[in-house]
């Protein structure tokens, strides 16, 4: 019986259906945990396969060579070497489980299956998987490990099973999604299955960004005393090798690394910026374009494309008409020269001009209104997709969430693009998010340490500028205003009294509410985003589109 045990934990950055990357990065921690005389090495859930892995784990083909891969992977331990906690999707009597296998010995030496299934939100894996049985421990150099993968762990049933048949050590490999709600949830779940067991709980999830999911890592260890030994860095690749004894019938961690995970605004910003760098890194875009116009939310989505990519890999285009005005020329300019961007200034009056004449006899005896304004923002639209064609960059859109839940943005104008940092996050935080990084700045960060945009594009009243004197407050409520309503009608699913006994205008919520609604058709058209929030559009909130009912009560 041993009493000593190091346990490393591989918090890495998987890419999803590239198995061959896979294998290189576990065999690169591996090697890292073996130099440090790791027993064995604990990945995150789903890690071989990356996660999560929608449709494409129903493919026979990609199940086959999931197999392989988990089966050459176990090769690697005959080396003597660590042994690998590695978790893939895994077909056993013709059934596919979410599965985590002890690479040991050179065989796969035990495997179990994630017994719940998340099928809410985010996930739908009741839809592809089986859900597994109640697991028992596996044997682990005398040590009795109790395996749970990510959801097992929020409900006391599969703790409760390991503790009863013997388990010494709850590990629990993650693929759990960032939100901003998130990191208390996860902890306060642990110290639940740690207090009702009784043993110590070894936490590792996954860093990284896969489509509009974004995971910011933050692994953990609790002792059974529900003390924190170890608390592990977000949003960065990382390797810890944990240290344990056995004190009297039980485990111990030793104490190690302890890391703040930040304030709320760090949070939001670092996973904006991962999110984007692996969406435009997995998939191979050379870079980003996108409207640099002058106001907020173009300059901070620039500002979080600087800091994932880089200057060089973030191309600017101011657009003006003959609305915009000097103000926003001049803080476009200094948005571009404190990021160190290009900007190209392309003038969009003559396909203004060339749109007029060409639907002149159309419009005939009719007086200009918002199809002037949207033909405005659909070519800014065009030109900005011209340049991805021709270039290669792919367009980042710019809208918030505050505009996206109203339908203030234009299909196929200022909605257009490959990906949109900003899509679940309110305009109220976006100032917040940019009086932050004026001020703060991180080695993760591939911008300049300094402020990111001129203090009168966060100040100044925000307008689209597609007409004369134009403000957004013409048409919306004051921001703090909407962004309550919108909160109250999308992330809690408040009832028009409930919001009116909050304070609201009861006429303003309705008006509000209907256009929530009549604006899932754009919704459903507009591109991926970051998921910030506990209620993301998209993923999360699938609201149908022909939809007649509206809350009167």
């Amino acid at each position: 019986m041993t009493d000593q045990l190091k346990i490393a934990l591989a918090q890495a950055n998987p890419t999803l259906g590239s198995l061959e990357a896979n294998i290189a990065l576990a065999r690169a921690f591996r090697e890292e945990a073996e130099a440090f005389g790791a027993d064995i090495v604990v990945y995150p859930e789903l890690f071989l396969s990356g996660y999560p892995p929608e449709d494409l784990v129903r493919k026979p083909a990609f199940q086959r060579a999931t197999q392989k891969a988990m089966e050459d992977l176990a090769e690697l331990t005959l080396d003597g070497g660590p042994a690998m906690l590695m978790s893939a999707p895994m077909v056993e009597e013709g059934k596919l489980y979410n599965a985590v296998c002890l690479l040991e010995g050179g065989k796969i030496a035990a495997r179990r299956f994630k017994n719940k299934l998340p099928n809410y939100g985010v996930f739908d894996e009741y839809r592809i998987f089986k859900a597994g049985p109640l697991p028992g421990p596996i044997p682990f150099k005398g040590v009795r490990l109790g395996v749970m993968i990510c959801e097992d762990m929020w409900f006391p049933e599969v703790a409760e099973c390991l503790a009863e048949t013997g388990a010494e050590i709850l590990i629990v490999p993650n693929g759990s999604p960032y939100d901003h709600m998130k990191s208390d949830e996860r902890l306060n779940h642990a110290v639940e299955r740690v207090t009702e067991t009784g043993l110590p709980l070894v936490y590792v999830n996954q860093i990284g960004g896969q489509d509009e999911l974004v995971f910011d890592g933050a692994s953990f260890v609790l002792n059974a005393d529900r003390s924190l030994p170890v608390q592990m860095p977000s949003w960065k690749e990382s390797l810890l090798i944990t240290d344990w004894r056995r004190e009297g019938d039980g485990w111990v961690c030793e104490t190690s690394e302890l890391v703040d995970s930040g304030t709320p605004m760090e949070r939001i910003y670092h996973a904006m910026v991962l999110g984007l760098k692996d969406y435009v890194e997995k998939n191979r875009f050379p870079g980003v374009v996108l409207g640099l116009s002058g106001g907020i939310d173009s300059a901070l989505s620039a500002a979080v494309a600087v800091d994932a990519l880089g200057p060089e890999r973030v191309h600017c285009v101011m657009m003006p008409s003959k609305y915009t005005s000097q103000e926003s020329l001049d803080d476009a300019a200094g948005c571009a020269k404190m990021l160190g961007t290009r900007l190209d200034t392309i003038s969009i009056a003559p396909g203004v001009e060339a749109m007029e004449t060409m639907l002149a006899d159309v419009f005939e005896g009719r007086e200009p209104d918002i199809t002037e304004e949207n033909i405005q923002s659909r070519l800014r639209g065009m030109t900005l997709m011209a340049i991805s064609n021709k270039l290669g960059p792919m367009v980042l859109t710019t809208g918030n969430k505050s505009e996206m839940s109203v339908g203030y943005a234009t299909l196929y104008g200022d909605m257009c693009g490959g990906y949109s940092v900003l899509k679940d996050v309110y305009k109220m935080t976006c100032f917040k998010l940019s009086e932050w990084r004026n001020t703060h700045y991180s080695p993760m960060f591939r911008g300049p340490d300094g402020p990111v945009m001129p203090e009168r594009v966060i100040t100044k009243p925000p307008s689209a500028e597609l007409r004369e004197d134009q403000k957004d407050e013409d048409s919306l409520p004051p921001y703090e205003i909407l962004d309550g309503i919108l909160h109250g009608l999308v992330e809690e699913e408040k009832s028009l009294a409930e919001l009116v006994a909050a304070g609201f205008d009861a006429h303003t919520i309705a008006r509000i509410q209907n256009l929530l609604y009549i604006a899932e058709y754009k919704r459903r058209q507009s591109p991926p985003g970051v998921k910030i929030s506990t209620m993301s559009f998209g993923r999360d909130r699938r609201y149908p589109i022909t939809n007649g009912f509206r809350d009167k009560r």
